[in-house]
């Protein structure tokens, strides 16, 4: 389906309508895909039918609009088929199913591919595939549809007292537009949606920074204070708002997830279930993109390596067609994605042994069973007898751990052999504002997230474990954790020498902990995440920086790099 240059033009001729077509497109599409997946599982259902027609329609409306002959040639010919089809004449059967999907995926890369082509660069050449696809829906169409069976002929009598599907679609339009003239929307510049929360977020710390002056701080005049806090109401209201318009509900991305289960459940002949929950859910734009990959190589690796074939699950007494579970919830401030499957569960044996026979793990060391775990994260990593065109390489799980970990996410794992695996992955709803503790060290701030920690206290001397004199651990209870002086680490002048005089901090992450030594905490504050450039892109252990109330610059704590340094710090400080 390669684009004309005359298509090309007309597509550059016009910008901005370009780019609400793609948008357009996208959605429209993501809409047929999921829809075609509901129409499979009730092949008989019109009403489903005429959801996919109307898409369709529009893409193909749009497409002429803009003068793409070729996208609306290919898309006018599926039209003819679920027009047909909408009319009851022609069946949808496993073949037009698996046709409206292969022409999803054709027509998703063509309209993906127009900027670039229209800026003049090359394309990949679907020629071939779109003529496959056109004759196929010839071949379908002039299949004779078969006679009509007692329950198709019940169908077709109910039609006959309701109105035809062209005037449902009609009706449902119209209904459609009622609702936009109540409540219309508008579409906007994804950038200029990201220049406004910038711009808010610097708001918020010029109304901070105010209000920590302290020559207000000091005023008795109270009609100033009132006005003051009424500026901060108005500030919050609004930076409150500004972040709901980037909140996208995450429906889209668990309609990929279920394309893809029924794709790989067909590939290695594991017959699954999805079942999604939470589509609604709605998060940060920016969250739900980068969260597409990590759910896509966990989707990979349930049905490849957790679920087990039929033959084996029906020894083991289970169905033969597995159950997976795709679900999204709020808690606590975040937003919480959870993939499950009843399949063999995690083999920590096995995993433990792989992970030394590939030097992952030093011989003789102690591992907990939520550590071992966590090796299935590491770089490499893989338990996979063979390698395959989806798995077996070590790459995949990696990629997981390191895009939660750049969302200032974490996971965590539940597993029981032969009963089956839960991945849950905990997000922030915006990756513009943390809500975190502040630490004082010496003459510096920090900010470490909330959801990282576990608990803080004053240690005695008897807590802190020395090794040749120096601290190295701290004792809670019945667990020893790796210290960490915090002023030390980062060379910070005045910073509290003895631990026992100052808090500790406990921080998680990935089923590890550590226990930061800092001079005080100084409470619970929202802050809005500034970067720190390239220059500061690889220091360990810090995630970005934050302007504080009072002007200063606190820098935000990454628990992952803590971790790191915690195994490489030897602490000069004393107990």
């Amino acid at each position: 389906m390669s684009s004309t240059h005359n298509e090309l033009e007309a597509f550059a001729a016009d910008p901005e309508l370009a780019a609400m077509f793609i948008a357009d497109a996208a959605d429209h599409l993501g809409t047929i895909e999921a829809t075609i997946l509901k129409l499979e599982a009730s092949p008989a259902d019109l009403t489903l039918v005429n959801d996919l027609f109307r898409p369709f329609h529009t893409v193909k409306g749009n497409a002429g609009v803009l003068g793409i002959t070729s996208i609306q040639d290919f898309a006018h010919k599926l039209e003819t088929l679920l027009d047909l089809a909408r009319a009851g004449k022609h069946p949808m059967g496993p073949a037009e199913i698996d046709l409206v999907l292969k022409t999803v995926d054709l027509l998703k890369l063509v309209i993906d591919e127009l900027p670039a082509r229209a800026a003049g660069q090359p394309g990949t050449d679907v020629s071939a595939r779109r003529r496959e696809l056109m004759n196929k829906v010839d071949e379908l169409i002039a299949g004779a549809a078969p006679p009509p069976s007692p329950s198709q002929g019940t169908l077709a009598a109910a039609r006959t007292s309701m109105p035809s599907p062209a005037a449902s679609v009609d009706e449902a339009d119209r209904a459609r537009v009622n609702r936009d003239d109540a409540r219309s929307t508008v579409k906007v510049d994804t950038k200029k949606l990201d220049d406004l929360v910038d711009m808010v977020g610097e708001l918020v710390i010029a109304q901070a920074i105010l209000a920590e002056d302290p020559a207000l701080l000091r005023t008795a005049d109270e009609r100033l204070n009132r006005r003051l806090a009424h500026v901060k109401r108005i500030t919050s209201d609004l930076q409150r708002d500004t972040m709901a318009m980037r909140m996208v509900p995450i429906r889209q991305t668990f309609q990929k997830m279920a394309r893809l289960a029924r794709d790989l459940s067909r590939k290695f002949e594991k017959p699954c279930h999805l079942t999604l929950a939470g589509e609604d859910t709605e998060l940060d734009r920016k969250v739900v993109e980068h969260i597409t990959d990590p759910l896509m190589h966990m989707m990979r690796n349930a049905i490849d390596h957790g679920i087990e074939t039929p033959e084996v699950r029906k020894a083991a007494g289970k169905p033969a067609t597995a159950e997976l579970r795709l679900s999204a919830f709020h808690r606590g401030g975040f937003i919480v994605v959870e993939i499950a499957d009843d399949g063999a569960g995690l083999d920590t044996e096995r995993i433990l042994t792989r992970a030394r026979a590939q030097g992952l793990v030093p011989d003789g060391a102690q591992l907990t069973e939520a550590e071992i775990q966590q090796l299935i994260f590491q770089p490499g990593f893989s338990t996979a007898a063979q390698v395959t065109e989806l798995s077996g390489r070590g790459v995949g799980m990696d990629v997981v751990r390191r895009n939660i970990d750049a969302l200032r996410g974490r996971i965590d794992i539940e597993t029981m052999r032969g009963r089956g695996t839960m991945f849950t992955i905990q997000l922030p709803l915006t990756l513009a504002i943390v809500d975190g503790i502040l630490l004082a060290v010496g003459s510096d701030r920090f900010v470490i997230p909330t959801f990282a920690v576990q608990e803080s206290f004053r240690p005695l001397p008897q807590q802190v474990q020395t090794m040749q004199g120096r601290p190295c651990m701290v004792q809670v209870r019945d667990r020893l954790y790796p210290l960490l002086h915090l002023g030390e680490v980062f060379g910070i002048a005045g910073a509290r020498q003895r631990i026992s005089e100052g808090t500790v901090v406990i921080c998680h992450d990935a089923g590890r902990a550590v226990a930061l030594a800092v001079d005080e905490l100084l409470g619970k504050q929202e802050v809005v995440i500034k970067g720190l450039g390239d220059m500061f892109r690889t220091v360990r252990g810090i995630a970005g920086g934050a302007i504080l109330g009072d002007g200063r610059i606190g820098l935000i704590l990454d628990t992952g790099g803590l971790l790191a340094l915690a195994g490489k710090a030897a602490s000069q400080v004393a107990a």
